[in-house]
């Protein structure tokens, strides 16, 4: 494994996910710190990417990690808040988003398998919408599951505009990557 530092952020990233989700769901008293944990976490995503192109430290291994750290803490926290909330209203989108996200990761690996991973690159739309999901989750965790708080109706509206978004951008790569995904389907 290449040891550099965007690298050893990513890793770092990993590293938080069982420390935000214990702090989360040991006590009610501590969502304000699994909020700033999980914050953390978010920050090192972009900081790890900006480093890694500024300092010329860009690995095969880091574009493999990152965007494996990226899925496994975004779905850890809607795992452990569809759970903490346990209503209809939150799982609807925190589903549509774990489900673009397998979507999403099976296409890439279709997509380098035939040799056109490049088509499937991130897009604009996939880092709002990673914004927006991240700033939700955020105001989730720091809030106690009860639907009379205004940040926790702020968190949900945010997590529908991320399904919104999720959905499109997962459009987007459906329609670059369908003259691919046609051609292999029909063996041409």
């Amino acid at each position: 494994m290449p040891f550099n530092l965007p690298n050893i952020l990513t890793a770092a990233r990993i590293g938080l996910i069982p420390v935000f989700a214990v702090v989360y769901v040991t006590t009610d008293e501590w969502y304000s710190l699994a909020a700033v944990l999980f914050a953390l976490a978010a920050f090192t995503d972009w900081l790890d990417g900006y480093l890694a192109r500024r300092l010329g430290q860009t690995t095969r291994f880091g574009a493999f990690l990152d965007p494996v750290a990226d899925k496994l803490i975004v779905v850890t926290a809607l795992v452990i808040l569809i759970g903490n909330h346990a209503n209809l209203w939150l799982t609807l989108p925190g589903v549509v988003i774990v489900g673009r996200e397998i979507v999403i990761s099976a296409l890439r690996e279709w997509m380098a398998e035939m040799h056109g991973r490049g088509l499937v690159a991130v897009s604009w739309i996939a880092k709002v919408k990673t914004s927006v999901q991240m700033i939700a989750i955020v105001v989730l965790l720091a809030n106690p599951p009860q639907l009379d708080r205004p940040w926790v109706i702020v968190g949900y509206v945010l997590c529908y505009v991320a399904a919104l978004l999720t959905l499109a951008s997962m459009v987007a790569y459906l329609r670059a990557a369908w003259p691919a995904l046609r051609d292999g389907f029909t063996g041409g």
